[in-house]
């Protein structure tokens, strides 16, 4: 995309880390999210938990539209 990134300017960095910050905090979120639900196995919440951290983007968004909903939140 850049040839270098010392050409980057001050407000494409902002737009990228911002970016980052937040790819990162919603995988985090649906990480703890699966934490503290409970689900019918411990190997399924295992496992969602796996595909939210090795597969992040993808992984948070099936989490959020699948897994969710087969988890019990816990009080």
């Amino acid at each position: 995309m850049f040839p270098d990134v010392s050409t980057l300017t001050a407000t494409q960095w902002v737009v990228i880390m911002s970016a980052v910050a937040a790819c990162f905090s919603f995988s985090a979120w649906t990480i703890l999210d699966a934490w503290k639900r409970h689900f019918e196995s411990a190997n399924e919440k295992l496992l969602w938990i796996q595909i939210c951290i090795f597969v992040p983007i993808l992984g948070s968004v099936a989490y959020l539209f699948f897994g969710q909903k087969r988890g019990i939140k816990r009080s």
